[in-house]
């Protein structure tokens, strides 16, 4: 089974470009077969219109909180919501969400979805460390006119299937609050190195809830440990991710393992 990771960026460049990790699905083991990357959203765009057949896991949230959305009056249906969204510039989108949180108290300034506490995730509304709101406000939309399948949220190709993903769910759960990489070089320890190789460690030896294996070459793993911004292993931890799902989908789950009950307009976590 064909498996895609991405780790995106709403404004990629050929310093970060968006990381697209691709790999099959062999039994209980994920074996990663090539990471590309692309420097514009045209680029991504183009690869994602491309035919399937693929499962994905992309780190970018796929919806906004109900409760924002109800107090800004815009529409609660989920496509009409994000057509709405993608419209607006982003000096709009950041002024209505800091509207939102100036008349809430310290400590409450954000809406969350009902995904974000088992998910240990940041709001999808914020727009600033890190700018989810903003990845939002490019992916989503890509994912749309690509024709995609989102489970739960929108009935598109189904050859193609985008699920959200969260590379820092699956880390956690293997290193705690130990941090693996930094886009900034005075940050890239060695600390930061030798978690990124317990990291892929684990991950190969299969120690997370999902049962699953990474399967690399030793080039891979070097250049995965060597990776100090940790983009390419997200994108990786991605792919593990879509994998459980696909999994899940193939014993008979429609909704590729997010629960029945989620908020068809804000969206799931797939693990979660």
């Amino acid at each position: 089974m064909r498996l895609i990771g991405v780790d995106f960026t709403s404004r990629p460049s050929r310093r970060k470009p968006v990381l697209l990790a691709e790999g099959r699905l062999q039994g209980r083991a994920v074996r990663l077969d090539a990471l590309q990357r692309f420097d514009t959203l045209d680029a991504f765009g183009a690869w994602l219109a491309q035919p399937g057949p693929w499962v994905g896991g992309f780190d970018l949230p796929f919806g906004l909180p109900r409760e924002l959305v109800e107090h800004l009056g815009w529409p609660t249906v989920w496509r009409d919501c994000m057509r709405h969204y993608a419209a607006l510039p982003r000096a709009d989108v950041r002024a209505a969400f800091a509207g939102f949180c100036a008349a809430r108290p310290v400590g409450g300034k954000f809406a969350h979805r009902a995904t974000d506490g088992p998910a240990g995730s940041s709001p999808s509304m914020k727009w600033v460390n890190p700018p989810v709101a903003y990845m939002l406000h490019a992916g989503v939309p890509l994912l749309l006119a690509a024709g995609v399948h989102l489970p739960g949220l929108h009935a598109g190709d189904p050859e193609r299937v985008a699920l959200e993903a969260y590379p820092g769910l699956l880390a956690r759960e293997l290193l705690g609050r130990r941090s693996y990489k930094s886009d900034e070089r005075a940050r890239q320890t060695p600390e930061r190195l030798i978690a990124r190789k317990d990291l892929l460690t684990a991950l190969e030896d299969g120690r997370t809830r999902l049962g699953l294996q990474l399967r690399l070459s030793h080039a891979q793993r070097d250049a995965l440990a060597q990776d100090a911004s940790g983009d390419s292993l997200d994108a990786v931890l991605c792919l593990l991710q879509a994998a459980w799902g696909a999994g899940r989908h193939a014993v008979g789950d429609g909704l590729y393992g997010l629960p029945a009950e989620l908020d068809r307009l804000e969206g799931w976590i797939v693990t979660a």
